[in-house]
């Protein structure tokens, strides 16, 4: 190394600056590995298909939104209005082997419960009913959106009641009604359809129509005699777990469908309990041979 090399090393040094790597020699390329096995050609041999990407479908976005106002803590209230052109004044109900009822005193109702083997640990989480309102059929509901809303429900469903109501319902009198009949006894609260006139279309439709149906369901008695079939109808069965879902914190997309399922199930009460107030008459006038 010159001396003049060596003083600036030396200066580098006591500046702190390091002195340049040198290059790197540029280095032949590498020789192909022999014999290198070909891995596509390898996967044919094998029967191996190549995957494809497959882009993903959006996931729904979950959400807790419910609908309605809530009229107490927990405690959710909805109601809609449909016109019906149809509807008598006065009822004709000696197809359920009883004798009338004017419109605006019936109430068609249906529960969606937390199971359906009954019990007193079985509890209804939303009741729905139909009545005649304002030349029109008005529909409201009520659903739980916490377990510590019961007796909020209870006392609002009471003050839909009246002495002269008539209860509509199906399968209500074996059901339905015993269960809040329950519910309101825990909550030491008086049973408002206690002594109520309650016609319960499932007993009539079957008279009529068990030789007749593959079976008396109401979705059966709905879509033979109103025209109606469900899409996207969420089973009563699944109605529990949608509801359970919702309490433990998931989506409230299915409670959402429990609502909807509900909303129809007092709609059909109503036309149906029209498409049997002329049975009686038409009966009369040409027997058809329906057992009685």
């Amino acid at each position: 190394m010159s001396d003049l090399a060596s003083r600036l090393a030396a200066l580098r040094r006591q500046a702190g600056v390091r002195a340049p790597e040198p290059a790197p020699t540029a280095r032949a390329p590498a020789a192909p590995v022999p014999n290198r096995p070909d891995l596509a050609l390898l996967r044919r041999m094998a029967g191996v298909r190549e995957r494809i990407a497959q882009p993903r479908s959006p996931l729904r976005a979950a959400t807790r939104d419910v609908p309605g106002e809530e009229i107490a803590p927990g405690l959710r209230y909805l109601e809609r209005r449909f016109q019906v052109a149809d509807a008598p004044a006065q009822f004709d109900l000696t197809f359920a082997r009883l004798t009338t009822a004017r419109r605006e005193h019936l109430l068609h109702f249906d529960t969606e419960t937390t199971g359906l083997a009954g019990g007193t640990g079985t509890r209804a989480f939303m009741i729905g009913a139909a009545d005649w309102h304002d030349g029109g059929l008005r529909v409201r509901q009520l659903y739980m959106t916490t377990m510590a809303a019961e007796t909020a429900m209870l006392r609002a469903f009471t003050g839909w009641i009246d002495a002269d109501t008539v209860l509509v319902s199906y399968n209500g009198k074996s059901y339905d009604a015993p269960l809040l009949a329950t519910r309101y006894r825990l909550a030491r609260m008086p049973n408002p359809l206690q002594g109520l006139t309650h016609v319960d279309l499932l007993h009539p439709m079957r008279r009529r129509f068990r030789q007749v149906w593959e079976n008396c369901r109401m979705q059966t008695a709905e879509r033979k005699l109103l025209r109606i079939v469900r899409e996207d109808d969420l089973p009563g069965s699944e109605a529990p777990r949608a509801w359970l879902t919702y309490l433990r914190g998931g989506a409230s997309t299915d409670l959402v469908r429990v609502a909807e399922h509900n909303l129809q199930d007092v709609r059909s009460l109503s036309g149906l309990l029209v498409e049997a107030h002329g049975w009686a008459e038409s009966d009369a006038a040409s027997p058809a041979g329906y057992e009685k």
